[in-house]
């Protein structure tokens, strides 16, 4: 491969601001997955990228290299053409949107070859959720998770090692660098993971709000255009939706807990914001692919599948693929089952009580995820454990009236008595005012970018 280029002369060339060309950065990519570049060189690139920023075509260069570092799924069977689709979020706090949409995606004749991540810092991660579930397993080969697509059509699973190694190499070195806030090379990070699934539409939920890691929404509506941009470039029919993150979805945060509201959800039965956020995403994917005349029209199809019990169906089907006793499987998914004889549940379940009368008008998503985080149902290292049973559970809504000692959170807890730091956190949680607020969200999703 082109030995005239040298890995000091690329990084001088875009230190002084130049853009590199396909073949440089074909190069430059090459020789993070061969081992070629010593990690100061990297680190110097990765860095002169972060203070000079790339090009739209730079940037989907990039992505497309990185993709094709390794392993990319499929091909797939030539009747699954425009069906085959995915959504990715920046992460949010109880967002367990993907747990709910896949199957319902699945339930309307789409394949979802849905790779996923665990949780770090103070947002949940969908592989932690699912593993609650006795028996799952997010370690699928590829022929496997091409089977699962065949029989139930969706499957949610855990990056493989082959799977966009330039981008681990990368985000190893962009952690421990400072260059992990670029939106160039976030963006390219995401959608490399998304286009290797071979996608035919990809739709993107872009958070903004307290709760979010780019709290700015002006910040998020480049990072989305950005992601809208590369995917475009590289073939996958692509959007985004901006979302508020500035509030908890739903009601429960921590994994069981979370796998709970969404068996609900599933079921129709789920709350307000949640699912109408699960038919937003998944209508504008039913939308892009061409299996919807609108997103409107995507959101109805959706929602039936939700109304009559075939998303639930399809949710029970790909947990037994994934390893789930098929007995346990179908009692967690019944509609009128114990959900918690199958789950972990936590030992003590204690209010927290509202300190005033008034209307609310806040809760501090960030806030309530890392009260959740110090009960256990998250990790601050990779390696930490998890305990699946504890978190919280939200009693309110904004905009409900509250009285003075009326519960507007449990705590579901391990421990014998919640520590003082966390009732604290939580009490410092919630926004109690006078008055009804006028500025209710109807929904989360904030503008659609395509």
């Amino acid at each position: 491969m082109a030995a005239s280029f040298a890995i000091p002369d690329l990084i001088v060339k875009k230190r002084n601001g130049h853009a590199l060309t396909t073949e440089e950065i074909k190069y430059f990519i090459q020789e993070v997955v061969n081992g070629g570049i010593q990690q100061c060189q990297l680190g110097a690139m990765l860095m002169a990228m972060y203070l000079k920023g790339l090009t739209d075509e730079e940037i989907v260069c990039l992505t497309r290299e990185m993709m094709n570092s390794g392993d990319v799924l499929g091909p797939w069977p030539k009747e699954w053409k425009g069906k085959v689709v995915d959504k990715h979020s920046t992460g949010g706090v109880g967002d367990k949107v993907s747990l709910i949409l896949a199957p319902a995606l699945a339930a309307c004749g789409m394949k979802v070859p849905m790779v996923s991540g665990r949780g770090l810092g103070h947002t949940g991660g969908t592989l932690d959720k699912l593993e609650s579930i006795p028996g799952f397993t997010v370690s699928v080969s590829n022929e496997k998770m091409e089977e699962i697509l065949q029989e139930v059509g969706c499957c949610i699973v855990g990056q493989t090692k082959q799977l966009v190694p330039a981008d681990k190499e990368m985000y190893r070195v962009r952690d421990v660098t400072g260059t992990v806030d670029n939106l160039g090379l976030i963006a390219g990070s995401i959608i490399s993971k998304k286009v290797a699934e071979q996608l035919d539409a990809l739709v993107l939920d872009v958070k903004f709000g307290v709760g979010a890691f780019i709290q700015d929404k002006v910040q998020s509506r480049v990072l989305a255009q950005k992601m809208v941009t590369i995917g475009k470039g590289l073939g996958v029919k692509t959007s985004a939706l901006l979302t508020d993150m500035n509030n908890p979805i739903g009601k429960k945060i921590g994994n069981a807990l979370e796998v709970a509201e969404s068996i609900d959800c599933l079921h129709g039965n789920g709350p307000r914001d949640l699912e109408d956020l699960v038919l937003k995403l998944g209508g504008q994917l039913l939308f892009l692919s061409g299996n919807a005349p609108s997103a409107e029209a995507g959101e109805v199809k959706l929602k039936e599948t939700l109304n009559n019990g075939s998303a639930a169906k399809k949710f029970e089907d790909m947990i037994i693929a994934q390893g789930a006793d098929p007995e346990k499987a179908k009692v967690l998914c019944d509609k009128n089952a114990d959900v918690w004889s199958v789950l972990p549940k936590a030992k003590f379940m204690t209010p927290v009580k509202s300190q005033k009368t008034g209307f609310v008008t806040a809760i501090q998503s960030r806030a309530c995820a890392e009260c959740s985080l110090k009960l256990g149902a998250g990790r601050q290292a990779f390696t930490d454990p998890i305990n699946y049973a504890v978190g919280l559970e939200v009693c309110v809504d904004i905009g409900d009236e509250i009285k003075e000692g009326d519960p507007w959170i449990k705590v579901h807890h391990d421990c014998d008595v919640i520590p003082d730091v966390i009732k604290s956190k939580l009490m410092e949680s919630i926004d109690i005012q006078p008055t009804r607020p006028t500025n209710i969200l109807s929904t989360r999703v904030s503008e659609v970018i395509s």
